[in-house]
């Protein structure tokens, strides 16, 4: 998308009828959200028709900042019924249509919600809870549990846990992408992660009821492809695509869904001053090309999941700004993960390891699910049901 358009803030009433009239609220011919859309890369001559057509719809806009010759940035609000009328005039119009277009495209993609993930074994319902990922990784160096889980049986035993205390997806990972990590051949990847997803397979088809998605954790285009024959239904690629130019095709060739997470750098460098202009919009730029990138190797872009990469390429204010603006990433249209356990921009500059992190990791993934967080990545899974569970009933209307 040329303007990178984003929906930026979003204040919005109940939509529920019964809320409606608790709150004595009248009925609307839209929800009654009043939306305010960031477009950048405006030239000035659309900027200007922008801000005058959405005034003249009864809604409004600005220009930040803009130069004779250059380009700006433009921010529209407005809502359902503004909207309606800026886009019916402004997609007419030549200088604005391309603008209007890619507004339309964002506006419907958050309204339009996915309902459900397509996986290898079954169909993930989304919005109606917030779904558990608990981690599993079999490696020796992990931040917080290397070295726990390397024997298969160890790994099968925390597998099964995990799904009884409630986890709808498994994440299986066997190279550590730990900020300052050094990557790991494909042959040791595959020996740590082969032998213990068969096991976790076998395991999960034994239970009686909760019997949870398997995930893996991989960079690699091979480890993708053997994982995917082995049983695995989602593959996670913390790179976003940058790692291993033959991922794209090996997801679209296997036919599960793919996690597209950011990141700045390599996990060896990405903690070597990172920095951002505007944090959301780079990260939803980014999020948008690898989307691309994904869908042109043959990837539906129905079985994309994104994951802003929190703590991958952040500083902590980074990291806590997107746990308080991780709406705006709802434009995209795709549903959204979050994994913000254990890490270390959680100790608040206290000296605290990762296993006694466990509030801060509940507080925030309680703040990512009021974000807009579809699934949650954590280590803690029976912690983490029960504060899913809550936050759901207030934000869903879970009676």
């Amino acid at each position: 998308m040329p303007f990178n358009a984003l929906i930026v803030s979003s204040d919005s009433f109940p939509v529920r009828a019964d809320e409606r009239r608790r709150l004595g609220i009248p009925a609307r011919r839209t929800d009654g959200a009043v939306r305010a859309v960031r477009l950048e890369g405006v030239p000035p001559k659309t900027a200007r028709a922008l801000v005058e057509i959405m005034g003249g719809a009864g809604g409004c806009a600005q220009a930040a900042g803009m130069r004779r010759g250059g380009r700006t940035v433009v921010i529209l609000q407005g809502d359902g019924v503004h909207y309606h009328a800026f886009l019916e005039k402004a997609s007419r119009r030549e200088a604005t249509r391309a603008a209007a277009l890619e507004m339309r495209d964002v506006l419907m993609r958050a309204s339009t919600w996915p309902r459900v993930l397509a996986l290898a074994r079954g169909r993930l319902p989304l919005g109606q809870r917030t779904l558990i990922m608990g981690i599993l990784n079999v490696t020796p160096d992990s931040f917080s549990d290397g070295g726990q889980y390397l024997d298969p049986s160890r790994a099968v035993d925390r597998a099964v846990q995990m799904a009884r205390q409630g986890a709808d997806l498994i994440d299986i990972g066997g190279e550590s992408t730990r900020p300052g990590s050094k990557p790991v051949s494909l042959k040791e990847e595959l020996r740590r992660v082969m032998p213990v997803l068969e096991a976790v397979v076998e395991a999960v088809r034994a239970l009686p009821d909760r019997r949870p998605f398997l995930s893996v954790d991989t960079r690699k285009a091979e480890v993708a492809r053997r994982a995917a024959a082995a049983g695995a239904d989602l593959i996670n690629d913390t790179s976003g695509l940058t790692h291993d130019p033959a991922m794209a095709a090996a997801v679209a060739e296997s036919g599960l869904p793919m996690v597209l997470q950011h990141i700045r750098g390599t996990p060896g460098t990405m903690q070597k001053h990172p920095r951002y202009t505007h944090l959301m919009p780079e990260i939803a730029a980014f999020l948008r090309a690898q989307m691309e990138k994904a869908v042109r190797a043959g990837v539906r872009e129905d079985k994309i999941v994104i994951d802003p990469g929190i703590g991958f390429g952040k500083r902590r204010r980074d990291n806590l700004a997107i746990l308080r603006n991780l709406e705006v990433l709802v434009s995209l249209g795709r549903p959204i993960l979050v994994g913000a356990s254990r890490k270390s921009f959680l100790k608040e500059g206290h000296p605290l390891p990762p296993a006694d992190r466990l509030e801060a990791s509940l507080a925030a993934e309680a703040l990512a699910i009021a974000g807009g967080a579809d699934i949650i990545r954590v280590h803690d899974v029976r912690e983490a049901v029960r504060v899913a569970s809550l936050c759901d009933a207030v934000l869903r209307n879970h009676d």
